[in-house]
């Protein structure tokens, strides 16, 4: 048996996801709770999350960063706290 046939492939993806409870459609999302929720909640990133998965792309990581006007990311700029309502995503999923 060749090694490199019996190993898996992947594919990757990258993207931006915005926590912005004002944008995201929540109302079909079972897993969160009734009531009101600060503006910048992470549940306001699990519909893209799950439509993603729904395509068969599993989260690898994901990172708050800010980003920049070339979607650049600042992590931890110059050891000051900074808030972020904006996450760095890696997926991936097997080749078919």
């Amino acid at each position: 048996m060749n090694l490199k046939s019996s190993l898996e492939q992947w594919e990757y993806y990258t993207t931006f996801i915005e926590a912005q409870m004002a944008t995201a459609d929540v109302s079909h999302e079972t897993m969160i709770p009734e009531g009101n929720h600060p503006k910048f909640s992470p549940y306001a990133t699990m519909p893209e999350l799950n439509r993603l998965g729904e395509k068969g792309w599993e989260l690898v990581t994901m990172q708050p960063v800010i980003i920049g006007k070339n979607h650049d990311v600042m992590v931890h700029p110059n050891n000051i706290t900074v808030w972020a309502s904006s996450y760095f995503c890696v997926f991936k999923r097997r080749l078919q």
